[in-house]
């Protein structure tokens, strides 16, 4: 009569028990990890939206609240914010948005400049035509709400659609992620430059230059197109922060 044996556990082999544990420790930290990236896309949208101006406190438990999260998560996002220059430590007292002075808003154009004019300069080589007359169609767009007297917040919201396009159209992932946290922080610069009619016109007509040198597959003139465009942009904001600074001390 053949003894029957009882199977042989080795010690690398899992016993029921925990491997329960070990998936159930993986999920929690899958799920910690989600929430982590839902707090911190909804803050991001948060400041797109210019809910949040410069100097603003980030209150952990007002967030936490506000997005239906614990702490943790928040918490985690607001880390991410700070790696990428939108957040920074206030003491005791958690996280606050970055106070965007003028030296601030320089380095920021410096880069915006350089990124936007690089991803004019790639659209040219990489986006099919489709995507161009994408960009012609939402210029025109942008060109009809001005002439038609729309309100500003229609205007300023074709205009981020507009770069966003612009930026997609180069079609390099490693760009669209560093230009990701500089059109954030664009949200947090206070009221945008294009409540002033001057400056809306002005807009308009970089974007018809960037749009026409797309059309005509010139490299060289989208990027230089694209960089004065933000030259001008900053040259505006940079004047009526100092103007607004020399109103305060009045």
């Amino acid at each position: 009569m053949a003894s029957s044996k009882s199977p042989v556990t080795t010690d690398h082999q899992p016993k029921g028990a925990d491997v329960k544990k070990s998936i159930k420790k993986r999920s929690t930290k899958e799920d910690s990890t989600s929430l982590s990236e839902q707090a911190y896309q909804a803050i991001r949208k948060a400041i797109r939206q210019r809910r949040f101006r410069s100097g603003d406190r980030l209150i952990e438990n007002e967030l936490a609240e506000m997005l239906g999260f614990s702490r943790t998560p928040v918490r985690e996002a607001l880390a991410r914010l700070q790696v990428e220059g939108l957040a920074a430590e206030n003491g005791q007292r958690g996280f606050m948005i970055v106070e965007f002075d003028h030296v601030i808003v320089t380095e920021l154009f410096v880069m915006r400049e350089v990124l936007e004019g690089t991803a004019a300069k790639l659209a040219t080589r990489n986006a099919q035509d489709t995507e161009i007359s994408w960009i012609r169609y939402l210029h025109d767009q942008y060109s009809d709400l001005i002439q038609s007297g729309k309100p500003a917040h229609l205007i300023t919201e074709k205009n981020r659609q507009f770069h966003e396009a612009l930026s997609l159209c180069a079609h390099n992932r490693f760009l669209l992620k560093m230009l990701e946290p500089i059109h954030d922080a664009l949200g947090l610069l206070g009221e945008s430059s294009l409540m002033d009619q001057k400056r809306v016109q002005e807009n308009l007509e970089d974007h018809e230059k960037i749009v026409k040198a797309l059309e005509l597959r010139d490299a060289n003139l989208a990027e230089e197109s694209a960089k004065k465009h933000i030259q001008n942009a900053y040259a505006f904001r940079i004047k009526r922060m100092f103007e607004d600074s020399h109103d305060e001390l009045k």
